[in-house]
């Protein structure tokens, strides 16, 4: 009998369309990157079919306006391999209305913020977001949080202000490696973070915080650091865009994600392995649940 492979769930993969199936265009006022090509769903869906993953949790990108709708509509078409996160202006007046849309209507399951791309709008504590984020809360969403460490103040602040609510860190918010002078005390309000239990840790885009080829060995002590720190069972793994487009765009390819992790995690135990890459995810979001699938 063939060995059942253990789960793995990515949960950051962008995926987008481009017009006239799906708009393009800045969310962000900083924002001025736009893709030339689409990174559609179907794309994703033969790259991890391809690599073994059994699911994705799939994000809005920031060049694909605020209209959820292809995430959304991607996410049922293929609603065993695939949740969807969207994005939310954290400037529009009433977002408390739209984030209810999305989540009651569309099936998005929470929502992406850039406090990084705003200056001078601290877009996490803003009292016009309060009523989003209460109406998130409600429905137990999910929020990621796209930032760096000085703005770590912020996620402290609504963590604890909104306890039923799951906060996700993405990228580690973007850690310097450990060869940097001061890097631990650069980086301790992010582990202090980790006093919070509804705050989660997302171990990703390793490579472009190194300085180092493969695999990344300045980047492994802050890596060992922030899960010891935030614990195995509220950190996650994700990657970044789908097939070609990964290293197109100067990620790593899918197989050598997961590789990375497999084999140079020595300090990970092998069930502590299996938790990152993809049981802890399996717990975080509402799953199409398969009963081979809570077998792994």
């Amino acid at each position: 009998m063939a060995t059942q492979q253990p789960l793995i769930i990515d949960t950051h993969v962008h995926v987008w369309e481009m017009p006239p199936i799906a708009q393009i265009g800045p969310t962000a006022p900083s924002w001025k990157s736009m893709p030339r090509e689409h990174g559609n769903i179907e794309l994703l869906l033969s790259d991890i079919q391809a690599n073994k993953v059994d699911r994705a949790v799939i994000v809005q990108t920031s060049w694909s306006t605020w209209d959820n709708t292809y995430l959304s509509q991607a996410s049922h078409r293929y609603p065993d391999k695939f949740v969807a996160m969207g994005l939310i202006d954290p400037q529009l007046i009433d977002n408390s209305i739209t984030a209810v849309k999305w989540m009651d209507n569309y099936g998005i399951q929470g929502f992406r913020f850039h406090p990084m791309y705003y200056e001078n709008f601290e877009v996490l504590i803003c009292p016009g977001n309060r009523a989003m984020f209460k109406e998130i809360e409600k429905r137990n969403g999910k929020i990621q949080i796209h930032c760096r460490p000085e703005h770590a103040y912020q996620l402290n602040q609504v963590a604890k202000e909104y306890p039923g609510i799951i906060w996700i860190i993405d990228h580690m918010m973007y850690p310097s490696p450990s060869s940097y002078k001061n890097w631990t005390k650069i980086y301790a309000p992010v582990l202090n973070l980790s006093n919070h239990e509804n705050v989660y840790m997302k171990i990703s885009d390793i490579h472009n915080r190194s300085k180092v080829d493969w695999p990344f060995r300045d980047m492994h002590e802050v890596i060992k650091k922030t899960i010891d720190t935030f614990g195995i069972d509220k950190c996650i793994w994700g990657t970044g865009y789908p097939g070609h487009l990964r290293i197109k765009h100067g990620w790593l390819s899918l197989h050598d994600e997961i590789r990375l992790i497999r084999e140079n995690f020595s300090w990970l135990t092998s069930y502590e392995k299996r938790k990152l890459l993809g049981l802890n995810a399996l717990k975080l979001w509402k799953w199409k649940v398969e009963e081979n699938l809570l077998q792994k």
